[in-house]
């Protein structure tokens, strides 16, 4: 297929006259050689040219000879350069020099698979760059990622405390839930776990990130699946000569933690090891005046370790290979409520440029997972969480694999095209060993009662997902930019199963030991346009659709959080989202720029946790296809630069998320909100930089309030409000809060630099879910050194 449509684009391929070589090197002011930049040469009345700059920034790259040209760089987290080279300046090496960019300089490679400026992408896109990363106190990658308001994981909790099946990430508030209707990649790779889809946050690197970047808006026409609600990028950074960082701290709830990365090159070759650990004593998560002795910390503990290398053995190939391991542990605080998991992954790829100056690169990955979990059952209602039970002991075995390839081409000076397909094999089960109570109960240990295992449960399948896409971005006039694109994608469930055994008299139960195999197509557009109106004020919209098939986890894991069941559901179908977006972007002066993008989604058929049945000891919940919901909003933000040391930026986002169509079963959910979508959310945030003397951020979180149900009636306890502080006359939902942030940093010398910070600085009590009423994180302090070897 991929091969078609490079025959059929190659059309717009030119003769070019002879030609002959130019050699540079692309760097940033101090000096620091820049990997990875895209070189293009435009020749004048003519077709450009490109290459990419190795590990030590040079390139090469051919031009008619005689004729003076003109480079343009673009390079991820920099501003696009322009210089102009004539005749006679190309017999020497091009310095190509990239300074830092304000927001619509920035140069991002996410929302169209190939390099753009922000201000030229027709879609709402955020930037964290490694500054940014580094002037955060947080030890985890999602609460990083907090300072973009949208988004948001399913609950309010962050990865410290939450169970890894609770971190999925949603962008706008498009469908909340474990399950994350937002792609994670790490370096272009699928980072969502593999059987569930949601993330786990303490395994992204965060002190070898170059960059994270943030599509907020639909992407299925370019990545598919996951991507229905946006995409974030994990960019880590490439290989420099000789170095190695070690960053050490200590925080409180006796919470160490160390990061560290080592790198070199060798000529072609570059190399990245990077790793980090981290454990915590943790902290309560229920309310105080709900909490008994059954409730301990939450804790975590885990480790990450990777290794990245690239070879270039010439200006046109590169090779490229990761792997890594992660483990996690952790006690969900509850007593004997545990979960663990390991996972090795594996990445490998090439890149090359055609002898028609295309671009093609592809990859592969492999990914090994063991994810275990206990759910115990507060087995005593009638008291204050004296007694709990084991209810669950569940083993998830998961592998994967995918692949995936993409064509890109300069088409004479107008168009960038580009094509590709990828594809991705996943199968799990989920091995579940489950408990009645003893009868009489038996007392095991303090405060837990006996159980005996009662049934036994193996129930998963297969899943495959393939797709393949075309995109134009077309400079149709000096100041529009227009971008089409379309994937066509195809997904089946196979080899789905759902084995019972009675344990006492050994006999099957339900036993289906095979579900009809599924699969379904969808056909996913987007067109966005933007227009330049002057060099300060641009306009872009855009309309488009996409899909997202339900996970192995959905179809056929089921789990419980505190008193509320969850059951699977192997009759789910996929989800379908149309919608459109408009924005505008004012530079409004030199260093003050103001984005508001309007948005409308659509989403047919989306997968919700719908409440089926209650009791005074058990609210039981399964997944399942509501008719339709929409999620509209409003989103805003602001930045800026007071001269050389001074930033201010502020975000806001009003998103209304509701139920349009319940379904025959769920007429009553029409014009209910949809659960864990606050209205109202806001960043603001305040930084100096100034390595004289010091680096100092302070940022502000704030909240809205939000519901925890389908049926948007349950509500935090009067007693636990009061003993937080709010008002006990609040209603249904989770109260809004704000929190406030802080970080400051000194470098010592150009090796040595210590730092510290605190997460949720005046300990506001806010809470994350009921039944029972739970809370989220309390402040937390931390501090240490950053240490820097260079050239060793």
């Amino acid at each position: 297929m991929i091969a078609a449509l490079v025959l059929a684009l190659s059309v717009f391929t030119t003769t070019a006259a002879p030609l002959t070589a130019m050699t540079g090197i692309v760097h940033d002011s101090s000096g620091g050689a820049v990997a990875g930049a895209l070189v293009i040469v435009k020749i004048d009345g003519g077709a450009e040219r490109q290459a990419t700059s190795g590990p030590d920034g040079r390139f090469t790259v051919d031009a008619p000879e005689s004729e003076a040209v003109t480079f343009i760089v673009r390079a991820g987290g920099f501003a696009e350069t322009t210089k102009r080279v004539t005749a006679a300046e190309r017999a020497s090496e091009i310095d190509l020099v990239v300074a830092p960019a304000g927001v619509l300089e920035t140069v991002t490679v996410t929302p169209s698979r190939s390099e753009q400026r922000v201000g030229d992408t027709p879609a709402s896109i955020s930037i964290l760059s490694a500054e940014d990363i580094k002037s955060s106190p947080a030890v985890v990658a999602d609460d990083v990622l907090r300072q973009i308001p949208t988004f948001s994981l399913f609950r309010r909790s962050n990865s410290l405390s939450t169970h890894p099946t609770s971190q999925g990430v949603s962008l706008r508030g498009i469908g909340p839930s474990g399950v994350s209707r937002t792609l994670v990649l790490l370096d272009d790779v699928p980072f969502n776990d593999p059987f569930g889809g949601w993330v786990y946050w303490t395994r992204v690197p965060l002190e070898s990130s170059d960059r994270i970047e943030v599509v907020d808006g639909s992407t299925a026409s370019l990545y598919g699946n996951y991507a229905m609600g946006g995409v974030i990028n994990i960019v880590s950074a490439r290989a420099e000569r000789r170095t190695i960082d070690v960053k050490p701290q200590y925080g409180s709830k006796n919470s160490p933690k160390v990061d560290f990365v080592a790198s070199d090159t060798w000529d072609k070759f570059g190399l990245v090891v990077d790793g980090s650990a981290f454990k915590t004593d943790g902290f309560p998560i229920v309310s105080p005046v709900e909490a008994g002795p059954i409730d301990i910390n939450a804790t975590v503990k885990y480790a990450n370790f990777s290794a990245k290398g690239e070879y270039t053995p010439n200006d046109k190939t590169q090779y490229f290979v990761r792997g890594g391991y992660f483990t996690e542990n952790r006690v969900n605080g509850k007593i004997d409520e545990v979960n663990d998991t390991r996972w090795t992954s594996f990445s490998g790829g090439a890149r090359f440029q055609l002898p028609d100056d295309s671009n093609l690169t592809a990859r592969v990955f492999l990914d090994y997972q063991r994810f275990h979990s206990t759910f115990m059952a507060v087995s005593n209602s009638t008291t204050l969480r004296n007694f709990v039970r084991l209810s669950v002991d569940q083993h998830v075995p998961t592998d994967g694999a995918g692949t995936m390839a993409q064509w890109s081409k300069v088409a004479g000076s107008k168009q960038v095209l580009s094509a590709g397909f990828d594809w991705r094999w996943v199968q799990g089960d989920s091995h579940e060993d489950q408990y009645n109570a003893a009868v009489p109960p038996t007392v095991v240990a303090p405060s837990v009662l006996g159980a005996v295992l009662a049934l036994q449960r193996v129930s998963g399948g297969s899943q495959q997902i393939g797709g393949a896409f075309v995109q134009d971005v077309i400079t149709a006039l000096p100041q529009m930019t227009i971008t089409v694109s379309g994937r066509f994608d195809h997904w089946s469930n196979y080899d789905g199963h759902n084995l019972e055994t009675a344990v006492i008299p050994g006999t099957p139960v339900n036993n289906q030991p095979s579900f009809a195999d599924r699969s379904d197509s969808r056909f996913s557009p987007r067109i966005g346009v933007l227009y330049h109106f002057s060099d300060r004020v641009s306009a872009w919209g855009a309309w488009g659709g996409g899909f997202r098939a339900p996970t192995l986890n959905e179809l056929y894991r089921q789990f419980r959080v505190g008193t509320v069941l969850t059951l699977a559901n192997n009759q789910l179908g996929p989800e379908r989202l149309l919608g459109g977006e408009a924005g505008v972007n004012v530079a409004v002066a030199k260093n003050l720029t103001w984005r508001t993008t309007w948005y409308d989604n659509q989403i047919s058929d989306p997968v919700a946790n719908v409440t089926i049945a209650t009791t005074p000891t058990q609210t039981t919940q399964q997944r399942q296809n509501l008719g339709s919901t929409e999620i509209w909003g409003v989103q805003t933000d602001l930045e800026y630069r007071i001269k050389t040391d001074w930033r201010i930026s502020g975000a806001y986002l009003y998103n209304v998320a509701k139920v349009t169509d319940g379904g025959v079963a769920n007429a009553g959910l029409v014009g209910k909100y949809l659960p864990q979508v606050p209205k109202n959310r806001g960043t603001l945030q305040l930084a100096y930089a100034n390595p004289k003397y010091f680096n100092a951020a302070v940022g502000i979180q704030i909240y809205g309030l939000q519901y925890d149900d389908d049926q948007n009636v349950r509500a935090v306890q009067p007693a636990a409000l009061a003993d937080a502080g709010y008002s006990t006359t609040i209603g249904p939902g989770l109260p809004g809060y704000t929190t406030v942030d802080i970080t400051a940093s000194r470098a010592i010398n150009r090796n040595f630099e210590v730092f510290a910070g605190a997460q949720n600085l005046f300990n506001k009590t806010f809470f994350v879910g009921t039944l029972p009423d739970t809370i989220g994180t309390p402040a937390l302090v931390n501090a240490g050194v950053r240490i820097r070897f260079g050239g060793i």
